[in-house]
């Protein structure tokens, strides 16, 4: 999670998605305690296009990592 807090980010599933599919992420976060429906695509489209998926942490250590108020599900480290 050290990336997370030194690089650009985006942060938010949409976000997220938005970056892997333009090909900026390059390394993917995803919390555990997420809803598995809501981040199922996120690890599908990692899987597809070789970014690398960090799991392990939960949406309140992923938002204090982005530096946001809000918990969130997924986060990437942009290229």
């Amino acid at each position: 999670m050290e990336r997370l807090i030194s690089h650009n980010k985006v942060a938010g599933i949409k976000q997220t998605k938005a970056a892997i599919m333009s090909d900026k992420a390059a390394v993917v976060y995803v919390a555990c305690d997420a809803d598995p429906c809501a981040v199922d695509g996120i690890s599908i489209l990692c899987g597809e296009r070789g970014v690398e998926v960090v799991c392990g942490c939960t949406r309140k250590e992923l938002a204090k990592a982005c530096k946001i108020d809000v918990p969130c599900a997924a986060a990437a480290v942009l290229k």
